[in-house]
């Protein structure tokens, strides 16, 4: 497969080439939940793309917004510009899956708003 490079014109700094070492040792290790916490501005956005490239596995990304995704989607396609970065935003507002809670015996529609 085509290994991961990331390109930036920055350098880790602070406290984020602590943070790259221990998530990445615990990915390898094979931890699978892990928290990266950082105001904004931080970068937290670089420190991730920087343990992707190390650990070499592909990554998805979510946000919890629109306009977030939009802008970690162009900082991703900027960061490893020769991998394929793709972006996905759901057309649903509100979508609930078809449920069924057996201890009150009640099934639960799917609905949707678009």
């Amino acid at each position: 497969g085509h290994r991961l490079v990331m390109k930036s014109e920055f350098q880790s700094a602070g406290d984020q080439p602590q943070a790259i070492a221990e998530l990445t040792e615990a990915v390898h290790a094979g931890e699978r939940d892990q928290v990266l916490l950082g105001a904004t501005g931080t970068g937290k956005t670089f420190t991730m793309a920087k343990v992707i490239e190390a650990t070499q596995r592909p990554a998805i990304i979510l946000a919890p917004n629109k306009t977030l995704a939009a802008q970690l989607y162009g900082e991703f396609k900027s960061f490893f510009p020769e991998n394929a970065v793709e972006y996905f935003v759901s057309y649903y507002d509100y979508y609930q899956p078809e449920a069924y809670v057996p201890r009150s015996d009640t099934y639960i529609e799917k609905e949707a708003q678009i």
